[in-house]
């Protein structure tokens, strides 16, 4: 397959491609590991747009989560046998398409998952990128979580606060009890992509659902010594 010859090239030059937008310097005050204007895409159902950027053949994810993703992934790549790279910017959306596309992604041996400088990976996200059978998160890219409750819809909540919805603590205090379900589905996926579980206890599940009240760390943006730490970004990646 022409993919696997492909990947195992490293590309540092990626770096200067100019895919994204510079990094927004200013921080969230509510979340100041974050960036205050995060650059998550568009809020329609995720794009899948085949580029080539330095040389090589890429998959240019951008978009909400949306059910059919998996099924959408798994056509795009099987389309262009040239992909050897997803690079993704979402705010999240379905859960458990988040998951089952990372699993898609992951049947492609050597495929390689990417948050380009400017970009913003967040909630369900994060697991379609853990996806990757090897994976980069560059220097200024934004690799964000909150705690997870137990829905269909993770970023159901977030997006309630965003538009101002009054009920939305009555909401999370309605599904929290489902909660240790998730934690267990999400801490086998970790498991099978090979994340150190660290990342569900130590960050995922100890950042608030609220998004936005209080300002007491609802959602985190990891940094780089921590998406190494957490095996997001494996070792062998720091050189591209």
């Amino acid at each position: 397959m022409m993919r696997g010859g492909k990947v195992a090239l490293a590309c540092a030059a990626l770096l200067a491609l100019g895919a994204a937008p510079a990094p927004n310097s200013a921080a969230d005050p509510d979340n100041p590991t974050c960036p205050n204007e995060p650059d998550w895409g568009h809020d329609k159902a995720m794009t899948l747009t085949p580029a080539t950027r330095g040389g090589k053949r890429v998959l240019l994810a951008e978009g909400v989560i949306d059910p059919f993703l998996p099924d959408r992934m798994r056509a795009a790549l099987e389309k262009d046998e040239l992909i050897e790279e997803v690079w993704l910017r979402s705010r999240g959306g379905d859960a458990e398409a988040g998951n089952e596309t990372g699993k898609v992604i992951r049947s492609y041996p050597g495929m390689l998952t990417r948050i380009p400088a400017g970009w913003a990976c967040f909630s369900s996200c994060n697991f379609v990128f853990m996806g990757g059978d090897r994976r980069h998160v560059e220097p200024g890219g934004v690799f964000m979580v909150h705690m997870f409750t137990h829905t269909g819809q993770r970023d159901v909540i977030a997006g309630s606060v965003e538009k101002g919805t009054a009920d939305t603590v009555e909401l999370i205090g309605e599904i929290e009890q489902l909660s240790a379900l998730l934690a267990s589905e999400d801490n086998d996926f970790l498991i099978r992509m090979g994340v150190s579980r660290k990342l569900l206890t130590e960050v995922m599940y100890r950042q608030l659902a609220t998004g936005g009240q209080g300002g007491s760390g609802q959602r985190y943006c990891l940094n780089q010594d921590e998406v190494r730490k957490y095996n997001v970004m494996p070792m062998e990646r720091a050189a591209d």
